[in-house]
C-alpha cells in the first residue's frame, strides 16, 4: 500500500503542540495532499518531520480519529478517511478556513445554502411546537429591534446580536437538536468574521417587518406562513453573503 509523502509538513512550535499537529495534518487532508484511502506516514516519521515526541502525535491522531478524519488500524497504520463521508458538522468551523486564515469559498457557500434551506424549517417547527413563553420572547426581541437605528455601525451590530437571539429562541421552540447543532456550527464560522457578515447581511438584519412576520406566524401557530415569511426574509442576505465569500483570498 502506498504511503503519502511527509515533505509538506513543517516543524511544530513549542506552544499548543497537540493542536498544532492536528492543524497541520488536517490542512493536508483538506487540501488533498493526504488523500483519502492512503496511509499517513508512520508515527516515527511524523515525529521526525514535526520535531515532537510520540505523545503529542498519538494524542493528535486520536483527536483526528474522533473527528472522523483518520482511522487507526491494527498494527498502528493510520488511514486517511474521506471526511465528506465520515465527519460531522462540528468539522465545519475548522474546514471553513485554510492554514493561512483564508476562507474556503466553497465551504462558506455550502453554509449559506444550508442556512437558507434550514431556517424556514426551524420557523415551521417552532410554529408547530413552541410554548407561549417562546412566542412572547420572540415578540419582545422584535420590539427591541424596532428601537434600533440599523443604519449606524453600532446599530447594525445590535441588530445582529438581536437576530442571533431571535433565532436561538426559534431553535429552542423548534425542539430539534439536529437543527440546533447545525446552526451552532454555522454560527461559529460566521462569528469569526462578525463585522463583515453584518455588513453583508445588512438588508436582512434591517428587515424588521420580516422578523415581525415570522414572529406573528409562529405566534399564530401557522407553520406554512412562518416558513414562507422566513424564506423571503433570509433571501435578502443570500446573494450579498455569497458575494462576500467568492474571493478565496479573503481572510477571517
Amino acid at each position: 500500500m502506498s504511503v503519502v509523502r511527509a515533505k509538506v509538513l513543517t516543524r511544530i512550535p513549542k506552544k499548543s503542540v497537540v493542536a498544532a499537529v492536528c492543524e497541520q495534518i488536517e490542512e493536508q487532508i483538506f487540501s488533498g495532499e493526504f488523500a483519502a484511502g492512503r496511509a499517513l506516514p508512520p508515527e516515527r516519521e511524523l515525529c521526525r518531520m514535526l520535531g515532537v515526541s510520540r505523545t503529542p502525535i498519538r494524542e493528535a491522531l486520536a483527536r483526528l480519529e474522533r473527528a472522523g478524519l483518520v482511522a487507526v488500524r491494527h498494527g498502528g497504520e493510520t488511514m486517511v478517511l474521506d471526511y465528506r463521508e465520515t465527519a460531522g458538522l462540528d468539522l465545519l468551523p475548522r474546514l471553513a478556513f485554510d492554514a493561512a486564515g483564508r476562507v474556503r469559498a466553497e465551504v462558506l457557500r455550502a453554509g449559506i445554502e444550508m442556512r437558507a434551506a434550514l431556517a424556514p424549517e426551524v420557523a415551521r417547527k417552532c410554529a408547530q411546537r413552541s410554548a407561549a413563553g417562546t412566542k412572547f420572547r420572540l415578540r419582545e426581541v422584535v420590539s427591541e429591534m424596532e428601537k434600533v437605528n440599523g443604519h449606524s455601525a453600532e446599530g447594525l451590530a445590535r441588530l445582529q446580536e438581536l437576530s442571533m437571539r431571535f433565532w436561538a429562541l426559534a431553535l429552542d421552540g423548534a425542539e430539534n437538536v439536529a437543527y440546533q447543532l447545525a446552526f451552532n456550527s454555522l454560527r461559529k464560522v460566521y462569528l469569526q468574521m462578525r463585522e463583515r457578515v453584518a455588513e453583508a447581511m445588512a438588508d436582512e438584519l434591517r428587515d424588521i417587518a420580516g422578523y415581525r412576520a415570522i414572529a406573528k406566524a409562529i405566534d399564530g401557530g401557522a407553520p406554512e406562513a412562518a416558513a414562507t415569511a422566513t424564506r423571503a426574509h433570509v433571501a435578502l442576505g443570500v446573494e450579498p453573503m455569497m458575494a462576500l465569500f467568492r474571493s478565496r483570498r479573503m481572510k477571517a
